[in-house]
């Protein structure tokens, strides 16, 4: 099953009845060849419904209406085939919840030199109507995408395809539930902020929930569970440990299946989408108790789509949430990291991006080794159960949301990862990357934007989809690519900061 065949994007045109009724049929005839064209060329992840035309306020209002009221609904694409007066759109676009994308395109690709008259003229006004369209949603501060080409063009259905994911993303988050199993650790800022805000802001919820109440799952688990899952471990994944039950390297596995179990229940039954850990919080020693951080656990409910950060990492973990759900279908995968040390090499000083066990394995390279190692930091030093593996190379992108106090910043970088050296004695999975468009531009500009040590990674998404989704969100964005500057990036952050502080001060 597609993972967006639960979601439908509307298509409205925009016309009057000034040229009479056979002008509007025609629109209607060539606006439902467009949606079933776009529909028909496979570039586009959700299906576009055509909703007719609209010639009156009372027409763009209602279908407007129907838009918020449609769960399935996730985005509206609106385009002036004739000269739309702007005015009739005032009260539906006051209305409109959902996000808006105003593709200018026409229905035909060139101007028919020979044979165009003033009938033609007046039937194809795009160029005429699309302006005055943008004009009242400028006028009116609407937030919306705005897409510019031939509708049969692959970079136009690409541009329509990205949004389309960041809109199926923000309708998941609308509903996106973060469970917390404890709290923030070591007095850390950068991974804790205003929750109350996220929500009003960007539609997720976080909540608190006792290890106490998540050991009351551990105990129901059944053993005739655990071992089946452990089989799939030993069928799934590399691994010299033996699957006889006879050793303590397989009672650790067999403690880290039962610890994925405790979490995909509760998860479940509380309709969660994402949840953090804290290694000082596992559970009681004289009752139920995690023998160490469920990192095995968290690794491949990351890969199924379950959002994750550590350390009570709520905003990463709802962040990880999006990027899954717009990574779908895409074949470069996605993780959380976390920068871990520093590799001064020159052009090629890169930043290692591990963690303590938690990275997703849609991003290894080859098949995940499941390994069993010692891990000496939190509330219990013990074997710990892990998938080894390094990250394959290329291109991607990383981003990251803080806190500001008066705002968000959602911080994006590109960056190249590279092959690493091996790491025989740091049994983690691993990435190792340059921050575009070089290390010490890119660091420099990601600390001086205040970004955290952790991050939402992808091969597959570009600043396009944060871009898309930063509009929508209505947050603040700074990108770091190839092209940034040290003195231009803190002008951008000075600039931005002017804008924040008078628009709140006029809000």
């Amino acid at each position: 099953m597609n993972a967006f065949d639960q979601y439908e994007v509307w298509f409205v045109t925009g016309a009057q009845l000034l040229y009479g009724g056979d002008a509007v049929v025609a629109v209607d005839g060539h606006s439902t060849e467009m949606v079933n064209g776009l529909n028909a060329s496979g570039k586009l992840p959700v299906k576009v419904v055509y909703k007719g035309t609209a010639n009156s306020s009372k027409e763009v209002e209602a279908v407007f209406k129907a838009a918020n009221n449609d769960e399935k609904c996730i985005g509206v694409i609106t385009w002036m085939h004739t000269f739309s007066p702007a005015k009739m759109w005032i009260h539906g676009l006051q209305q409109l919840k959902k996000p808006l994308l105003h593709l200018h395109t026409q229905f035909n690709k060139e101007i028919p030199w020979d044979t165009m008259d003033m009938d033609f003229m007046n039937l194809n006004q795009s160029a005429h109507g699309d302006r005055e369209f943008g004009h009242i949603c400028t006028r009116m501060r609407i937030r919306r995408k705005v897409v510019v080409g031939y509708w049969q063009d692959e970079a136009t259905q690409h541009k329509i395809a990205v949004w389309m994911r960041v809109c199926a993303a923000w309708a998941d988050s609308q509903d996106m539930l973060i469970i917390r199993f404890g709290d923030q650790m070591n007095n850390v800022a950068v991974t804790d902020g205003d929750k109350v805000e996220a929500e009003v802001r960007m539609g997720y919820h976080v909540d608190y929930c006792p290890v106490s109440e998540l050991m009351e799952y551990h105990d129901q688990v059944k053993d005739e569970d655990v071992k089946a899952l452990v089989d799939e471990y030993f069928q799934l994944y590399d691994t010299d440990i033996q699957n006889d039950g006879r050793t303590n390297e397989y009672q650790t596995v067999w403690n880290a299946a039962k610890a994925e179990l405790a979490l995909r229940a509760i998860l479940k039954a509380k309709g969660a989408k994402g949840f953090t850990t804290n290694f000082d919080d596992l559970g009681q020693t004289d009752g139920s108790h995690f023998d160490q951080i469920p990192g095995l656990a968290s690794q491949r409910l990351m890969a199924e789509g379950y959002g994750f950060g550590a350390e009570g990492d709520w905003k990463s973990a709802a962040l990880y949430r999006m990027v899954w759900v717009m990574n779908q279908g895409l074949k470069g995968g996605c993780s959380f990291l976390e920068d871990y040390t520093l590799n001064f090499d020159g052009e090629n000083s890169a930043i290692l991006q591990a963690h303590m066990l938690e990275v997703c394995p849609l991003i290894a390279a080859k098949k995940p080794r499941l390994e069993v190692h010692f891990l000496g930091i939190g509330i219990r030093k013990s074997q710990t159960a892990r998938l080894v593996f390094t990250s394959k190379t290329g291109a991607g992108c990383t981003a990251t949301v803080v806190d500001l106090g008066n705002r968000f910043r959602l911080i994006v970088n590109d960056v190249e990862c590279i092959e690493p050296k091996p790491l025989p004695k740091l049994p983690v999975a691993s990435a190792l990357w340059i921050p575009q468009p070089n290390f010490e531009v890119g660091a420099g500009a990601w600390i001086l934007a205040g970004g955290t040590h952790h991050s939402c990674f992808s091969y597959d998404l570009t600043a396009e989809y944060w871009e898309d989704y930063a509009e929508i969100a209505g947050i603040e964005m700074v990108h770091i690519n190839k092209d940034t500057t040290t003195e231009a990036f803190k002008k951008e952050l000075r600039m931005n900061e002017v804008y924040y502080m008078l628009n709140k001060a006029l809000c």
